[in-house]
């Protein structure tokens, strides 16, 4: 059956606007950006498809146009309007963060780490690097493969540090394996950061580990 055969009030869009987004399910929200189904799929069903096919949001995020058009219905048209959907989600909280709310609002830096991060089948770090008033300056991915103690040079981020001239940075990167809880090796790393940062004067705020939708913040748990 279409959606647009349903009852008013179980259609996808029109729950959205009356009680907000957040009351929908992965799929009914993948619905409304579909707003087609295919022959013998609804959209909610197509939807719900590409959530089993891909594990999860963040691995259909960050699928390749090769696999998203491997599912009956999509293609490069929908490809590109995903792709455009998340950079602009990505943009505004960049704006949010650039605003200054980098350590007002926690949870809008881990928003925007997680879909910087989150999605991607490769290990990354990034670095945010911020103002005297906590403003975010700039966003860059330093290193990326298999992080460790001897993989991810400190003097690299100093020296940007100095060119971005940041009094603070957080520090992040993400676990493609699914699980946030940070390693030894991950704590070392912090610690040589925050030391050889602290030899210029740049803070380390906050270490964030990315996992799909779980993030880890070391200033949460004490481990700065």
């Amino acid at each position: 059956m279409a959606i647009t055969d349903w009852p008013a009030d179980q259609r996808p869009r029109e729950r959205l606007i009356r009680h907000g987004a957040s009351k929908l399910s992965d799929a009914e929200l993948l619905a409304v950006f579909l707003r087609v189904g295919v022959t013998g799929k609804s959209a909610v069903d197509l939807g719900r498809d590409m959530v089993t096919h891909f594990g999860s949001l963040s691995g259909l995020f960050s699928a390749s146009l090769t696999d998203f058009s491997s599912i009956n219905g999509l293609g490069p048209a929908k490809y590109a309007q995903l792709q455009a959907v998340l950079e602009l989600a990505r943009r505004s909280l960049s704006e949010e963060l650039q605003n200054g709310v980098t350590l007002g609002s926690p949870q809008a830096v881990k928003q925007y780490l997680q879909l910087l991060l989150g999605g991607r089948s490769y290990e990354s770090f990034a670095v945010l690097f911020l103002d005297v008033k906590n403003r975010l300056i700039a966003c860059d991915e330093m290193f990326r493969g298999t992080l460790t103690h001897a993989s991810v040079y400190p003097r690299e981020v100093v020296k940007v540090a100095l060119a971005h001239n940041a009094a603070g940075v957080i520090l992040a990167h993400n676990h493609p394996s699914g699980t946030p809880d940070p390693s030894q090796a991950d704590h070392m790393l912090t610690q040589a950061l925050k030391q050889a940062l602290a030899l210029v004067d740049v803070r380390v705020l906050d270490h964030f580990v990315v996992a799909g939708r779980h993030v880890y913040s070391f200033a949460e748990h004490g481990e700065l």
